[in-house]
C-alpha cells in the first residue's frame, strides 16, 4: 500500500513549514528512523525522519517551498509495490490534506469513505480516481511528527511515541536499536541527533565507525564547530553568494523573528546600562586552563566565564530571573541562561536561542560542552523545541566579530538580555599608571517594569566582581 508522508508538526506554534532540502531523491530506500529532509519551521530548521519502510516514489513538494501542516509532501511505494506506478499515481502538487496536523498519525480510508478531519475543521476529500476511472485505495501516512517537547510534563516524564522504544528517558528509534544490538553497542552512551533527541539509525552508525564507540565525544574532540567566541581575529566567512538585488522573501524563521522582536520593543519598556569589565585575569586563567585541558579536549570559550557568572550573579539578585505578568511579577526557580546562536546563510539565516538549563549549578566544562553541542546542532540539524526553551536570561555575543558596544533586544518573557563586546586592548589606567590593558565592555537591556536602574547596576557590579576575579567560578 503506498504511503504518504504529511509535512509534520516540529513545534507548538508551527502551522506551515518550508522544504529547505531532501537528502534522498525519488527512487532512494529509506528506513524508519531517516532523516530524509531538513524542514524550516517558524522557530529553526529541524530535520524531518520517516518511521515506515519502503522506497521514495515520488516527491511532491519541491525545496523551497512552503505549505502547511499535514500536507503530503512526498509517497513511499511499500514492500513489494511498482515504484513508477505509485508514482504515476501519486496526486501531484502536494496539496491533498492526508493527516491531521496536531501530530495524530491516523490511516486514511477505503475509497467511498469519509476521511477524518483536519485541525481546522475542514472535511478531507475522498479518495482520488485512477485515471482509469475506478476509485483508488487512499495511502496510509507515514509521517508521524513528534509531540512538541513542551507538552511534555515538566516534572520529567517524556511524552510517549508508539513508533519509539525507550532506554529510561531516552528515545530510540526500532532501527536503532536493532542495529545497535547486532553490534553490541549501548544506546546509553550514543546521543541523538532526531527530534527530542531521538537516537537514530544514522546516530549508530556514526558510533560503529568510531574507533571507541563514543561518537560524540570523539566527534567533538575531533572537530571544532563554529561557536560563541568573544576573542577572535576574524569572523567566520559564508561561502553563499551575496543577496541578489530586488525583492527576497522571509522565511518563517525570519518572518517569525520580526514579529516576535517587533511584539517584544513595542511592549516591553527598554533601556540600557552598560559597564566596562577588566579581563586581563580572565583571560589568562582561561588560557592556562584550556593548556592543562587541552589533552582531554576540552577548550573553554570566553563566553562560557560570561555564562557560569551571570548565572551566579542571578543568585544575589533574583529579580533578573523573573517574567512580568501584568498584575504580578513571576520568579522563576531554574537559572536557566540563553545563548544567542547565528545560523548560517546557506541554512537559511536566522538567530535561534540555546537553553543552558541550571546554568548556576553546572562548571565551566560543562558548560563549555553543552554550548558547544548545542552551537553545532543549531548550525547543522537545527535545535529541539526544548532545547530552546524556557530561558530566564539571555546572552548575546557579538565578540567574535570585533564588535566593541552594541544593545539587543530583550528575549520575551525574560527581563534581561545582556550584549557582550569583544575584549578589546587598549591604553588603561592601572594603579596611576597607564598600561596596555584586555577591556570588555557588556550592555544590559532591561525591562522597566521588573528592574529598576539601580537594581540594573547592583547586578552589574556583581558580575564584575565575578568576572575581574575568575577564581571564584571555579568553585
Amino acid at each position: 500500500m503506498p504511503i504518504e508522508v504529511t509535512m509534520p508538526r516540529l513545534s507548538d506554534t508551527m502551522e506551515s513549514g518550508t522544504v529547505i532540502k531532501w537528502n534522498v531523491k525519488e527512487g532512494d530506500a529509506v528506513s524508519s528512523g531517516q532523516a530524509i529532509a531538513d524542514i524550516e519551521t517558524d522557530k529553526a530548521t529541524m530535520e524531518m525522519q520517516v518511521y515506515d519502510e519502503g522506497r521514495l516514489a515520488k516527491i511532491l513538494v519541491p525545496e523551497g517551498q512552503m505549505v502547511d501542516v499535514g500536507t503530503v509532501i512526498a509517497v513511499l511505494a511499500g514492500e513489494d509495490e511498482d515504484v513508477a506506478s505509485v508514482a504515476n499515481a501519486a496526486k501531484s502538487g502536494g496539496k491533498t490534506k492526508a493527516a491531521a496536523a496536531n501530530g495524530q498519525s491516523q490511516e486514511t480510508k477505503e475509497a467511498g469513505e469519509r476521511e477524518p478531519k483536519l485541525d481546522r475543521g475542514e472535511p478531507s476529500k475522498p479518495a482520488e480516481k485512477t485515471q482509469a476511472g475506478e476509485s483508488a485505495t487512499a495511502p496510509r501516512v507515514a509521517s508521524r511528527p513528534p509531540i512538541p517537547a513542551q507538552a511534555a510534563d515538566r516534572s520529567g516524564e517524556e511524552p510517549e511515541a508508539s513508533e519509539d522504544e525507550h532506554d529510561g528517558r531516552q528515545r530510540v528509534s526500532p532501527v536503532a536499536r536493532r542495529l545497535a544490538d547486532d553490534h553490541g553497542l549501548d544506546v546509553r552512551s550514543i546521543n541523538g541527533s532526531g527530534p527530542q533527541g531521538r537516537v537514530i539509525k544514522r546516530d549508530v552508525l556514526e558510533a560503529i565507525e568510531s574507533k571507541d564507540a563514543k561518537p560524540q565525544a570523539s566527534r567533538v574532540a575531533s572537530r571544532e564547530p563554529a561557536r560563541v567566541e568573544p576573542v577572535r581575529s576574524q569572523p567566520p566567512v559564508s561561502t553563499k553568494p551575496e543577496f541578489e538585488p530586488g525583492d527576497q522573501p522571509l522565511s518563517s524563521m525570519r518572518q517569525t523573528i520580526a514579529k516576535r522582536l517587533v511584539d517584544a520593543k513595542q511592549s516591553i519598556p527598554h533601556y540600557q546600562v552598560t559597564m566596562s569589565f577588566e579581563m586581563d585575569a580572565l583571560l589568562d586563567l582561561r588560557e592556562t586552563l584550556n593548556k592543562q585541558l587541552e589533552s582531554q579536549g576540552v577548550k573553554l570559550s570566553v563566553n562560557d566565564f560570561l555564562v557560569r557568572a551571570c548565572a551566579l550573579a542571578i543568585h544575589r539578585h533574583p529579580e533578573f530571573n523573573a517574567t512580568f505578568g501584568g498584575d504580578k511579577i513571576t520568579v522563576k526557580p531554574e537559572v536557566n541562561i540563553g545563548v544567542a546562536v547565528s545560523i548560517p546563510r546557506e541554512r537559511g539565516g536566522g538567530l535561534v536561542v540555546a537553553t543552558i538549563r541550571n546554568a548556576d549549578q553546572k562548571g565551566l566544562r560543562q558548560i563549555s560542552d553543552e554550548t558547544r553541542k548545542l552551537a553545532e546542532k543549531a548550525r547543522t540539524r537545527g535545535l529541539t523545541i526544548e532545547e530552546m526553551a524556557d530561558s530566564t536570561f539571555t546572552i548575546s555575543n557579538l565578540g567574535m566579530y570585533g564588535v566593541e558596544h552594541f544593545t539587543a533586544i530583550i528575549n520575551p518573557p525574560n527581563t534581561a538580555i545582556l550584549a557582550v563586546g569583544a575584549a578589546m586592548e587598549k591604553p588603561v589606567v592601572r594603579d596611576g599608571k597607564i598600561v596596555i590593558g584586555r577591556e570588555m565592555q557588556a550592555t544590559l537591556s532591561l525591562d522597566h517594569r521588573v528592574i529598576d536602574g539601580a537594581m540594573a547596576a547592583e547586578y552589574l557590579v556583581t558580575l564584575k566582581q565575578l568576572i575581574e576575579s575568575p577564581a571564584t567560578l571555579l568553585v
